[in-house]
């Protein structure tokens, strides 16, 4: 019997990292690594992807804000501030796996001092049998429209939130929503495609990512399938 989905096993990097006998950062890199006997090209694929990106952001990223850190607790010590210990914390979600896709989302937080931290997320979706990366226009049957339809469906959404008192967006949300909307950040969910704005992109830091779900709808925005 045929799997139409992958297996999966969680990678991790992790380290507490001192100056002077002070820990100035900690850091934890999760990331997956997939097994399949059927699709055996795409998940060696995958996994030399993923763990290679794992492993720059190791050496590149955390690199880096560790000599900040180093930088920080000198500054701290010799102005009497309180120490505060850098932090990264990269994760990753699979959010669909099956019909022949896979789709994940990975949130990358830092947090370099100040108020709060920041965190990035960045998604792919995949084609298993094709072993190539999906773009969010396949999804849809008239794709030279398809961002108009997400937008209008999504600044719907918006308004019926703020109807029902959800007002933590930005006054101009609805010029946001189209010059903040990116073709690369979405996943797949088992109910449909969803659309993810950053932090700021069209409402304050408190509201956190603001996601809109955009759901699988016959003849408009299609299902993933092996026979496709």
């Amino acid at each position: 019997m045929i799997e139409y989905s992958l297996q999966v096993e969680e990678r991790i990097l992790h380290q507490e990292l001192y100056y002077k006998e002070n820990k100035v950062m900690t850091y934890t890199i999760k990331y997956p690594e997939f097994y399949s006997e059927e699709f055996a090209l795409i998940v060696d694929k995958l996994n030399v992807l993923y763990r290679t990106k794992a492993n720059v952001y190791e050496k590149t990223v955390v690199n880096n804000l560790y000599q900040q850190a180093m930088v920080e607790y000198e500054y701290s010590v010799a102005n009497g501030f309180p120490i505060r210990a850098f932090e990264v914390y990269a994760d990753y979600n699979i959010s669909y796996n099956k019909n022949c896709s896979l789709s994940l989302y990975f949130d990358q937080y830092e947090y370099t001092g100040g108020a709060h931290g920041m965190t990035v997320r960045t998604s792919d979706t995949w084609d298993l049998i094709r072993s190539n990366m999906m773009k969010l226009k396949d999804f849809f049957i008239c794709d030279d429209a398809y961002q108009e339809y997400i937008i209008t469906n999504i600044s719907l959404q918006i308004a019926e939130q703020i109807i029902a008192g959800d007002d933590m967006y930005f006054d101009d949300y609805f010029h946001l929503v189209r010059e903040n909307f990116k073709p690369n950040n979405f996943y797949l969910v088992d109910e449909g495609i969803v659309i993810y704005y950053g932090l700021y992109d069209i409402a304050p830091y408190a509201a956190g990512m603001r996601t809109f779900l955009i759901p699988f709808r016959k003849g408009i925005v299609l299902e993933p399938s092996c026979n496709n």
